[in-house]
């Protein structure tokens, strides 16, 4: 069963989910819809994300990485294969555009379609009093002044030994499908997916050597605020999730869940990065 999810509010949505749902009646392919997708096909659905995902092998998710993310944070512990559609203008878990619905059902009829597994990390908050806070996220966690205008002083640890003492705006601990996110425009690497890394990337750091740092993904990452009177503030893959204030810690290691994600055998993650990025060889 194919389940269709769409970002309902995005310009064009509509249009996108009646080529998809008429493409794939054409083909005689069995598919559900989630709750706020349906009225846009002229169709109804009392399925929500959660159950969706329960009822269905793979996800079609039109949208764009916003969309994909917040699926990936409704959802329990079953990640079912997510294949992309992107409605917008950027999109590195979309592999497709809103006018390639023909190509996408036949990928998805022929079972013609790679899965990227891309790991979750999971961030543990851990406040001086209270139980730890689990957290989970594809993209990255990050630690920022929240909206004081004044730096904040984050210390780092990476397997218990002191990395650095970071005076920036915040900081970026990223997996390889958040690389190209925030940590990228803040100056970060890009990770190709499987590489088995984090990245730690300082945002607008006070000292100029201070660079990203790409970390192995065993490892744990253990962060906290360095100025006991100044809070910072976590997010997780843009959600809020918390302050750290002084005695607090976060620790950041790989979770033990993953999402498959559908690519095309011929859009591989070069492909991807080479149209997203407009890597033409030529000068611009």
């Amino acid at each position: 069963m194919i389940g269709l999810l769409a970002h309902s509010n995005k310009p064009g949505a509509a249009d996108v989910v009646r080529a998809m749902t008429g493409e794939l009646t054409r083909h005689g392919l069995p598919f559900l819809l989630e709750r706020a997708t349906a009225p846009l096909a002229g169709l109804t659905s009392d399925l929500d994300g959660p159950a969706l995902a329960a009822r269905c092998d793979l996800l079609v998710v039109m949208g764009g990485d916003g969309t994909i993310l917040r699926l990936v944070h409704k959802l329990p512990d079953r990640l079912p294969p997510v294949f992309g559609i992107n409605i917008g203008s950027l999109g590195f878990l979309t592999c497709l555009g809103p006018g390639e619905i023909p190509r996408a059902v036949e990928s998805v009829r022929e079972k013609n379609y790679i899965l990227s597994m891309r790991p979750l990390l999971e961030a543990r908050l851990s406040a001086a009093s209270g139980e730890p806070r689990i957290f989970h996220g594809l993209n990255d966690a990050v630690v920022s002044r929240g909206e004081r205008s004044e730096l904040v002083k984050i210390r780092v640890r990476i397997g218990g030994v002191r990395l650095a003492e970071y005076h920036a705006d915040g900081l970026v601990v990223a997996t390889p499908t958040g690389s190209t996110a925030y940590s990228l425009s803040a100056g970060g690497p890009i990770l190709m997916p499987g590489c088995g890394s984090f990245v730690v990337t300082p945002i607008c750091p006070h000292v100029l050597t201070n660079r990203s740092v790409v970390v192995s993904d065993s490892s744990e990452i253990e962060v906290e605020s360095a100025e006991p009177a100044h809070p910072v503030f976590l997010t997780v893959d843009g959600q809020e999730a918390g302050a750290m204030r002084a005695g607090d810690s976060l620790a950041i290691r790989m979770s033990g869940r993953a999402l498959p994600l559908a690519m095309l055998p011929e859009r591989s993650f070069s492909e991807v990065l080479r149209q997203k990025l407009k890597w033409t060889g030529s000068n611009v």
